[in-house]
C-alpha cells in the first residue's frame, strides 16, 4: 500500500455519525447564491433546524454571512470503491470509515460502496461487512460490479473469477447486503443476464449495464427487461459505430435510462461528455467517481480486489496489461471540471451529481436538493467553485472557509 500525505482530515473510530447535530442551534447561511431545482436564488439565504432544512428561522438562529459564495446540495456517488488510502473492496470497517470521510471532505455527502469481481463467499461477506455501515447510516447502499460482467471487456476485474449472471447467483449477492444492495452491474448479453435482470427488478436493485459485450439489440432488450442505468457509459463497452452501433446508442436514446459519467478527463473526451449531455439530457447523467484507494491520498501502488494498481500523476492503471482502474477522481473535481472546461450550466452538473443519483436510490424526498424539510447536506463553493465547507445532516463535516 502506498503511504503519501493522506486527504484532509481523519476518519471517527466506530461511526462518521457520532456527532448528532440535533443539538446544534439553528442557522441561517445568508447572503449565497442558492441553486435550487427551481434555479439559482441570487443572495438567497438557506435555513438550517437541527439536521433539516427548514423554511422559517426561528427567533434564536445564528446567522452566518456567506455572501460571494454558492450553496449546492450535497454531492451523491453511485459507484465508488474506495479513497483515502482506504478501500471499500476489502478494507475493515475501519478502513471503509476512513474513504467515507476522505470523499465527505470533498463534498459527497451520500455514498454507495462498490466492490470488485472476487470469489462469490466473499462478496457476500464484504456484503455483510458494509451492510453493518449501511444500517448505521454511513453508506446509502451496496453496488456489486462483477462477477457478473464480459470477459471481453473485464477492465480491472480478474477473468478468473468472472462468471455468467446466474440469478441464483445474483440472488445471493442480493439477500447477503440484508436490504442494502442498491445496484448490480451486469453483461446483460451473457446466458442468465436478462433473467437476472428482471429478478433484480422485482426486488427493487438498480439493474446497470456494464462491462458488456452487447449488440444494439441485446441491450435494447436489457432495459426492456428493467434495466436502467448505464455503468460508466462509453467505459469498458464497444464504441459506438455507424453500421453496428452497440449498447451507447441503446443507451442514450432511451428515457429509461440514466448514464453514469466519469469526468475526470481520462475516462472521457469532454465530447464524449457533451454527446452524452447533448442525447440524453441533464436529467439522464449521473456523474460518478469510480474512485479506488487513491482518491484523496496520491500516487503509489495499490490492490483493487486481487488486482495491482499504479496510480501515476492520478492515473490509476493496472500494473499487469496497463488498463484504466478506476479513478482517483473526487466529486468536488468533477464539479469544477464539468462548470469551468465543459462549461455546463450549475443547475445542470447540480442534477446530475445530486439530484440525479438521489432519485435513483429512491432518495429525493431527504436528500439530492437544497429544499424544505429534506436533510441539510450541502457544499459551499467559492467563485473559482472550490469547497469551501461541507455540511452533513446539520453537522459541518468541513468547518467554513470563509476568509
Amino acid at each position: 500500500m502506498a503511504t503519501p500525505p493522506g486527504a484532509r482530515g481523519t476518519a471517527r473510530p466506530a461511526t462518521l455519525n457520532a456527532h448528532s447535530a440535533s443539538g446544534n442551534a439553528p442557522l441561517v447561511l445568508s447572503g449565497a447564491n442558492v441553486v435550487l431545482p427551481t434555479g439559482i436564488v441570487r443572495e438567497g439565504r438557506l435555513i438550517i433546524d437541527g439536521t433539516r432544512i427548514t423554511g422559517a428561522a426561528p427567533e434564536n438562529a445564528q446567522v452566518l454571512d456567506v455572501t460571494g459564495f454558492t450553496l449546492v446540495p450535497g454531492f451523491v456517488d453511485l459507484h465508488n470503491h474506495g479513497g483515502g488510502g482506504a478501500s471499500f473492496t476489502s478494507g475493515t470497517i475501519e478502513d471503509v470509515l476512513k474513504g467515507i470521510h476522505t470523499h465527505r471532505l470533498h463534498g459527497t455527502t451520500t455514498l454507495v460502496a462498490s466492490t470488485v469481481t472476487g470469489e462469490m463467499d466473499f462478496l457476500a461477506q464484504r456484503a455483510g461487512l458494509l451492510s453493518e455501515l449501511a444500517e448505521q447510516g454511513d453508506l446509502a447502499g451496496i453496488h456489486f460490479e462483477g462477477p457478473f460482467i464480459s470477459p471481453c471487456r473485464k477492465g480491472a476485474h480478474s477473468e478468473a473469477l468472472l462468471r455468467e449472471p446466474d440469478p441464483a447467483d445474483v440472488r445471493k449477492l442480493v439477500d447477503a447486503a440484508r436490504g442494502h444492495a442498491k445496484m448490480v452491474t451486469l453483461a446483460t448479453e451473457l446466458p442468465g443476464g436478462l433473467d437476472s435482470v428482471r429478478l433484480l427488478a422485482e426486488h427493487g436493485v438498480i439493474a446497470a449495464i456494464g462491462h458488456t459485450d452487447a449488440s444494439y439489440e441485446q441491450t435494447v432488450e436489457a432495459i426492456d427487461a428493467g434495466a436502467t442505468v448505464a455503468t460508466h457509459l462509453f467505459n469498458a463497452m464497444p464504441p459506438l459505430g455507424h453500421r453496428d452501433p452497440g449498447p451507447i446508442a441503446a443507451l442514450l436514446e432511451d428515457d429509461r435510462i440514466t448514464v453514469e459519467l466519469i469526468n475526470d478527463g481520462t475516462h472521457l473526451h469532454p465530447a464524449a461528455l457533451e454527446l452524452a449531455f447533448h442525447h440524453a439530457g441533464a436529467g439522464r447523467v449521473a456523474f460518478i467517481t469510480d474512485a479506488m484507494d487513491a482518491a484523496g491520498f496520491g500516487d503509489g501502488r495499490y490492490m483493487l480486489g486481487p488486482l495491482e494498481v499504479e496510480v501515476s500523476e492520478g492515473v490509476a492503471r493496472l500494473v499487469e496489461g496497463g488498463s484504466i482502474a478506476g479513478s482517483t477522481l473526487t466529486l468536488d473535481r468533477a464539479f469544477k471540471r464539468a462548470v469551468t472546461i465543459d462549461r455546463l450550466p450549475v443547475e445542470d452538473v447540480v442534477a446530475a451529481i445530486s439530484a440525479n443519483p438521489a432519485i435513483l436510490l429512491g432518495s429525493y424526498d431527504e436528500i439530492g436538493s437544497l429544499e424544505p424539510g429534506k436533510y441539510a447536506d450541502l457544499v459551499l463553493l467559492d467563485s473559482a467553485f472550490d469547497v469551501k465547507g461541507v455540511m452533513r445532516r446539520g453537522s459541518w463535516v468541513m468547518e467554513p472557509q470563509l476568509g
